[in-house]
C-alpha cells in the first residue's frame, strides 16, 4: 500500500513540496517524517498510525481524526490489518505521530504499568456497525478488574439470546484492550477465546487483579 509513506505518493509529495525544502544535513527519515506532518497538517491523511512496543508485545495503533479506529495486537498480522482499514476507509493511510496517536502511547504504558484503570482517548467506530457495535459499547463499559459473561454483555446489547452473536462482535473487536474485551469471560468461568490468544487475556485479566496472577 504505497500511502503508507507520503514521498512514494506523486499527489502528496507535489502538494507538499513547496515550503519545504530540506538542509543538506537532514537524513531522508527526517525528511520523510517532515513530508507526513505536514500531509497531516494539511488534511491530506485520513489515516494515521505508529508502531507501539508493549509488554504484551508490538501493538500497531491507527487513528483517524475522529479517534482511535484500530489496535492490533501482536498475534495479528499488522500490514494485513493496515490494508483492510485502508480498504474500509480509506487509502489515504500514513505512519505519522499524530496528538491522539501520541495520548493513546502515553496511556498504554500507564495501564501496563497498573497506574490506569481506564482510557480517555476518543474512538471512531467505523470499523463495527449495528449489534457489533453495541456489545461493543456494552463491554466498554465493563469496570476494570471485574469480569462479565457473554450472555450479560448480550442483554446489556439489547439481545440476550445473542450470544452467538456477540462472541463474533468481540473476536472481531477492532479496539482490543482500549474496549476491553478480554473481560468477557464464558458463564462457567472459562476464559474463552481472544484476539491476542488465550495466554494474552489470562495476562491482561491478572494486571487487572480480575484473575489470580
Amino acid at each position: 500500500m504505497s500511502t503508507t509513506d507520503p514521498t512514494d505518493d506523486p499527489e502528496l509529495t507535489g502538494a507538499l513540496r513547496a515550503g519545504l525544502p530540506a538542509s543538506a544535513g537532514d537524513d531522508w527519515a527526517a525528511v520523510r517524517a517532515r513530508f507526513a506532518a505536514r500531509a497531516v497538517a494539511d488534511g491530506l491523511v485520513d489515516v494515521a498510525y505508529e508502531d507501539h512496543e508493549s509488554p504484551v508485545g508490538p501493538l500497531r495503533i491507527a487513528a483517524t481524526p475522529r479517534g482511535i479506529v484500530r489496535l492490533v495486537l501482536p498475534a495479528e498480522d499488522p500490514d494485513a490489518v493496515l490494508e483492510a482499514v485502508a480498504g474500509a476507509i480509506s487509502a489515504r493511510v500514513v505512519r505519522v505521530a499524530t496528538p491522539a496517536l501520541s495520548a493513546v502511547r502515553r496511556e498504554l504504558d500507564e495501564y501496563f504499568d497498573g497506574d490506569r484503570r481506564a482510557f480517555d482517548v476518543p474512538l471512531d467506530w467505523a470499523l463495527s456497525r449495528a449489534f457489533r457495535r453495541e456489545v461493543l459499547r456494552a463491554t466498554a463499559l465493563i469496570p476494570y478488574g471485574t469480569t462479565a459473561s457473554y450472555r450479560r454483555v448480550a442483554t446489556d446489547a439489547g439481545s440476550a439470546n445473542a450470544v452467538r452473536a456477540a462472541g463474533t462482535a468481540l473476536a472481531t473487536n477492532p479496539l482490543p484492550i482500549l474496549v476491553p474485551c478480554h473481560r468477557v469471560v464464558r458463564s462457567d468461568g472459562g476464559l474463552g477465546a481472544y484476539l491476542g490468544g488465550v495466554e494474552m487475556k489470562e495476562r491482561l485479566l491478572a494486571l487487572e487483579g480480575a484473575i489470580a496472577a
